[in-house]
């Protein structure tokens, strides 16, 4: 049965060839080739100069311009200035609202970075497997075409062989053609991806500052609008004219 189970496994081989395994590879390196220029294109649209929009954006939160700042990120394609917008919408809601818009957005806009770079990652992983199944195809007719010539012919089926070794290996070649332009892109993409994120975390802790500052603000200036339990206000007055007289009487 052992027996039965390869020699039918051998003839579907021999039936199939290493020329299906060619194509096949071809169409994929086409797809692939898609991917990596339609990848291009995209991080060629939303790439941003990021210290001219961290610069722009610290300008105007030290103004108090909220408004001007969700202008300037409105504007821009880049995903970068997607997560700051998600935080300058929320805002007004403390600082803690804000840094969770952007995590939100953040994930998104990996999605959508990330998006087909899976097939990319695929490919170029699985792409020298599948050619080395044409080359074990390929040396299986070799070796066929060997056994049903014998030992003693001519030159003939030789030549037979040599053709189908030659096949066999030019499968493999084609499988390394398409995995190193697509392992290259695939870390190159990522690479891109990472800087991308790293730019917008560096956004994200401008806003966060800026909004942390505004709250720390605001508490700190309330109390000094209650009365105090220790005097009247004419009294703190006093105290706190002392106060600077004696610290201005102090030597320099």
């Amino acid at each position: 049965m052992h027996s039965n189970i390869v020699e039918r496994s051998k003839h579907i081989l021999l039936e199939v060839g290493a020329t299906p395994i060619m194509y096949l590879m071809i169409a994929l390196s086409v797809v692939s080739v898609a991917i990596m220029i339609e990848r291009a294109w995209f991080f060629t649209l939303v790439r941003e100069n990021i210290e001219k929009l961290a610069g722009a954006l610290a300008n105007f939160l030290d103004e108090h311009d909220v408004n001007g700042a969700k202008d300037l990120v409105s504007g821009s394609k880049s995903a970068e200035a997607a997560i700051i917008a998600a935080g300058l919408r929320q805002l007004g809601r403390g600082a803690e609202a804000a840094q969770e818009a952007m995590a939100s957005a953040t994930a998104l806009q990996r999605m959508r970075l990330e998006r087909r770079l899976a097939f990319l990652g695929t490919l170029g992983n699985n792409a020298p497997f599948i050619g080395l199944l044409g080359t074990v195809i390929g040396i299986v007719q070799a070796f066929e075409k060997l056994q049903n010539a014998g030992a003693g012919s001519g030159g003939g089926p030789g030549t037979d062989v040599m053709g189908a070794i030659a096949e066999a290996l030019v499968a493999t070649a084609i499988g390394l053609v398409v995995a190193i332009p697509a392992v290259a892109a695939f870390n190159y993409f990522q690479r891109r991806i990472r800087a991308t994120l790293a730019n917008s975390e560096a956004l994200t802790h401008i806003l966060l500052a800026y909004a942390k500052g505004e709250a720390a603000a605001q508490s700190g200036g309330a109390p000094q609008t209650q009365p105090s339990r220790r005097g009247s206000p004419a009294t703190r007055e006093q105290a706190e004219a002392f106060n600077l007289q004696r610290i201005s009487s102090y030597p320099g």
